[in-house]
């Protein structure tokens, strides 16, 4: 039975896979991670002098906490009162009305009435009758507390 028992173990320990062999710090394989540098861009906000209304300006490619849905420059602008409302406008094409449940309007700096504000596409100009913004094919929208019209 001795036999046996020493039979069974030779026979497992030849089966066994072979025990790694130690290394020394000297001797082990140096990993180092890959440095990246991803260039992210910087939203600008403005807003209305009323308060009553106020932009987002996210650059093409997004910044980073936010990407526009096809990676192209994007004016967000909200309106708090009388109801809130959400316009985008991208580079191209016409504005449209966005639902949402945020309520972030309104920070950054003030544009005053009779001034304006441009970045890339986008223009847009403070008046007391409310703001007006433009991109390059002249699509845009105007909010003010009585409206919010988008072409």
């Amino acid at each position: 039975m001795k036999v046996t028992h020493l039979l069974f173990a030779a026979a497992l320990a030849a089966c066994s896979p072979p025990q790694p062999a130690a290394t020394t710090p000297e001797t082990a394989p140096q990993v180092q991670a890959a440095e990246t540098s991803v260039a992210q861009g910087v939203s600008i906000e403005f807003m209305a002098p009323s308060g009553n209304v106020g932009c987002v300006y996210t650059p093409a490619g997004g910044t980073a906490v936010y990407e526009t849905a096809d990676g192209r420059a994007e004016l967000k602008c909200d309106r708090s009162e009388p109801e809130y409302v959400r316009v985008v406008l991208s580079e191209t094409g016409a504005a449209r009305i966005e639902p949402t449940d945020e309520r972030g309007c309104c920070s950054g700096e003030t544009i005053q009435y009779g001034q304006s504000w441009s970045e890339g596409a986008f223009t847009c100009n403070v008046s007391e009758a409310g703001l007006t913004c433009t991109n390059r094919e002249r699509h845009g929208f105007t909010l003010s507390r009585s409206r919010a019209d988008v072409n």
